[in-house]
């Protein structure tokens, strides 16, 4: 049997679905397929970081999953019992994010969620279904499945998208290394109902000389999620682990009673990077081409932010909008910033886990004093947030962006500002190319974006632009994926136009 789709994506988890949604929203028919039989029941990942919900927002789907989740409104640090640090993220990031908060929602409820919304758009995960090999003859891609009942089929594809994870297939064959190694530490996670925790509905990180543990609210109803190490002996024999194993300094000086443990796990994490993320017409993402320490709750929403990244891309090309050399500048972007958080979880990580005396002298004296003063300032209280919510990603060296207007540069994100009830990313829900002027448009503009069907909106100025960094009629060209890829302070239809006059860029 055969088939033949424009895109197949190999992996049904947030990555793989986001991917889905984002190319059918588009136009793009997909195939999705995924050899188990659905969502994991013990997910690790549950931060749902402001630049995901940014993107979501575009599928109209962030209110539906932060009505699911459980939004914590801020950060504590903890050591040896005592508090030493307090953040609001509303306090940090009101002014950044439509989202000032970090949303705790386990990825197999996540999963679950996008795999209806992509139901609703037309799309069907095929489940029990593997990808056992491909051929890319260079104008197509030819992929052997094996179907549920044990058959094989044999599908054609414009693109292969590899979001099969850690163990990637994808990644083989296309002779990609995954150069990194893993970590000493042995990890548990627990799902528990618990009490006398205050406030109950934040994020807590407990630090002591033995033991770490961060505690994340959701779901109500005491629920808790406990990620923390397991050290020594006990870390030998992982696979006889119970809950009862674990260190409980940490947890005992938060003062939590644990009244239920729903279920435990425990397991290693790897740091790996690829050294490309393209192969001819197969790409790599999420997962099966970095994976990272869980520091700052990461690693689900780098893969998301791939998905996105690749996915106006693959709609530009096969919709004939762009060249195929458009595609390059996806491993351009993301293979930078991947190797960055590797390296930032790395040290993040290190910091909470690393044994020794020194070690112990440095994570509980040292740096809660260090925490307790820094964390007094407002401005290293928005980078912090900024960090940790990808809100300050950029691609700057992309060779994509250009221009720049005051202190915003092409390959920035677009600030978010209010705007009279409102604020300047609701356009964004008509995901494509636009064109945004904060005060006055030139009608040399104006008559090209019509010429050209790109979108134009314009902004009376008000004050409270200059304060998220734009500038008084200056011109940003926005990506479909919301990042600047044209700033010009001076409004020069000119620059708008030489920029889509380069051949891998077409408007409609």
């Amino acid at each position: 049997m055969a088939g033949s789709t424009k895109v197949l994506i190999v992996g049904a988890g947030p990555t793989g679905l986001v991917l889905a949604l984002w190319l059918t929203r588009q136009g793009v028919p997909v195939r999705i397929i995924d050899k188990d039989d659905g969502p994991g029941e013990t997910s690790r990942a549950m931060a749902v970081q402001a630049r995901t919900l940014e993107l979501y927002r575009q599928l109209d789907l962030a209110d539906e999953v932060v009505a699911a989740g459980s939004p914590n409104p801020s950060f504590n640090l903890w050591v040896g019992g005592q508090r030493r640090a307090h953040v609001k993220f509303a306090e940090a990031g009101g002014d950044v994010t439509p989202y000032p908060f970090v949303l705790v929602y386990p990825q197999d409820e996540h999963e679950r969620l996008l795999v209806e919304r992509l139901r609703r758009m037309g799309v069907e995960v095929e489940r029990r279904t593997e990808l056992l090999d491909f051929r890319d003859d260079g104008e197509r891609v030819l992929a052997t499945l094996r179907q549920p009942d044990g058959g094989e089929e044999t599908v054609e594809a414009e693109y292969l998208a590899g979001c099969d994870g850690a163990s990637s297939l994808v990644r083989h064959r296309i002779g990609a290394t995954f150069a990194g190694g893993t970590y000493p530490q042995v990890f548990y996670v627990a799902d528990v109902a618990i009490q006398g925790l205050e406030p109950a509905d934040e994020i807590h990180v407990a630090l002591d000389s033995a033991d770490f543990v961060a505690v994340l609210s959701y779901g109500g109803g005491g629920r808790h999620r406990l990620i923390g190490t397991v050290r020594g002996e006990r870390a030998e024999d992982r696979d006889a682990l119970t809950f009862d194993d674990i260190s409980g300094e940490a947890i005992q000086h938060l003062g939590l009673s644990i009244d239920r443990v729903n279920w435990f796990s425990t397991y290693r994490v790897h740091h790996r990077v690829t050294d490309r993320f393209r192969g001819g017409r197969a790409f790599l993402v999420g997962d099966a081409a970095h994976i990272h320490s869980p520091a700052g709750g990461q690693g689900m929403n780098t893969g998301i932010a791939d998905a996105i990244n690749l996915a106006w891309k693959l709609a530009a090309v096969v919709n004939g909008e762009a060249a195929d050399a458009l595609l390059d500048s996806y491993e351009a972007e993301r293979l930078a910033f991947a190797r960055r958080l590797v390296e930032t979880t790395d040290r993040v990580f290190a910091f909470a886990s690393s044994d020794g005396t020194f070690a112990d002298f440095v994570r509980t004296r040292i740096a809660p004093f260090f925490a307790s003063t820094v964390f007094q300032i407002e401005a290293v209280r928005e980078f912090m947030f900024r960090v940790v919510s990808q809100t300050s990603l950029d691609y700057r060296h992309s060779p994509l962006s250009h221009g720049a207007a005051g202190d915003l540069r092409g390959g920035d994100r677009m600030p978010w500002t209010r705007i009279d009830g409102s604020d300047n990313f609701a356009p964004f829900a008509d995901i494509g190319w636009q064109v945004h002027v904060y005060g006055a448009a030139s009608p040399e503009l104006a008559a090209w974006c019509r010429e050209r069907s790109v979108p134009l909106h314009v902004f009376a100025w008000q004050e409270s632009f200059a304060s998220a960094g734009l500038v008084e009629d200056a011109l940003y060209l926005v990506r479909p994926d919301t990042y600047v890829a044209v700033a010009d302070a001076e409004g020069d239809v000119a620059a708008v136009a030489g920029y889509f006059d380069r051949a891998e860029f077409r408007t409609r």
